[in-house]
């Protein structure tokens, strides 16, 4: 399906230089480029919250198993302190 894009000189100069560099032609690039792009973009899409930050999750360790059920002790200690 033949599209046409206007580019800047920039970004042509930059497509020009790539495709020589790997022996290959604009368009194979540009079709690669695009396909990959719109890969990424829908898998990104896809990913849950949780996903996205899964890897921040459970890297600290307090060292202290008894946080969520000494919560609300632990807090009134925290502010007593501060007065």
């Amino acid at each position: 399906m033949p599209i046409s894009v206007r580019l800047d000189q920039e970004t042509e100069a930059l497509l020009i230089k790539t495709a020589k560099a790997l022996d290959t032609t604009k368009s194979e690039i540009l079709k690669a480029s695009i396909h990959d792009f719109c890969k990424k973009t829908l898998e990104g899409k896809r990913k849950r919250p949780y996903d996205l930050i899964s890897d921040l999750i459970g890297q600290e360790f307090s060292g202290k198993g008894d946080l969520a059920i000494k919560s609300e002790e632990i807090l009134r200690k925290a502010f007593k302190r501060k007065k």
